[in-house]
């Protein structure tokens, strides 16, 4: 595990928390971020919150987007940085964000498809990861990332959950190592167990994370 990001008092801690739940009312992964970011709140006042909803939708990868991001920058035409200015505004956010929040479903045992094309979009080589003589290698690093899952039926980091390994899988790709997994999982079958465990496991790991010491020193 890596140090968390250590603010300082003219530099507030920059946070970028991604919501991909369909549900806007009535969502277990939007009230675990909830709490989340209100308890960090209250351990690190200097906090910079930036929100990305994806669930309403985002451009999907097509020919014009392959073509524009093949391009070197400077050759790039006018529709060819339009192609690409939706990507550059979710670049942008991540790599500002010292720390990533990520609130999500798992529906059909995957991840939602709104969260599938905001990792497509983030994914950028030359941005965010490039290509080496040694293979891939991730630029966003120094960075922490907190998954929440929620699902009604699959365990996570069972065999059948393809959501939670694959996020963790395509962070580390784009650098970023330090990811915890928090799981509101089997809510079906488990109720409010599942969200307790859940919020015990949250206050636990930003107690690990931003114990009050820190958060008195900020």
């Amino acid at each position: 595990m890596q140090a968390s990001p250590t603010p300082s008092p003219a530099t507030p801690l920059r946070v970028l928390r991604v919501d991909a739940s369909a549900r806007a009312e009535g969502s277990v992964s939007r009230r675990l971020a909830d709490l989340m970011l209100d308890t960090l709140g209250e351990r690190v006042p200097e906090l910079a919150l930036v929100r990305r909803d994806v669930a309403p939708g985002l451009p999907l990868v097509d020919a014009a987007w392959v073509d524009a991001n093949l391009t070197e920058p400077e050759a790039r035409t006018a529709a060819q940085r339009q192609a690409l200015a939706k990507s550059d505004e979710l670049v942008g956010e991540l790599m500002a964000a010292d720390v990533l929040v990520i609130a999500t479903p798992i529906y059909n045992f995957g991840v939602p498809a709104s969260l599938k094309a905001w990792i497509d979009q983030v994914a950028r080589a030359r941005l965010t990861f490039r290509y080496t003589e040694y293979g891939p290698e991730g630029l966003l690093t120094g960075k922490k990332a907190y998954i929440l899952a929620a699902s009604g039926g699959t365990e996570v980091g069972s065999a059948i959950d393809f959501a939670t390994p694959w996020l963790k899988f395509v962070l580390g790709f784009l650098g970023i190592a330090d990811v915890e997994v928090i799981a509101a999982d089997r809510g079906m079958a488990r109720g409010d167990a599942a969200r307790h465990a859940a919020t015990e496991r949250i206050a636990q790991m930003l107690e690990r994370d931003w114990p009050a010491a820190l958060a008195e020193a900020v």
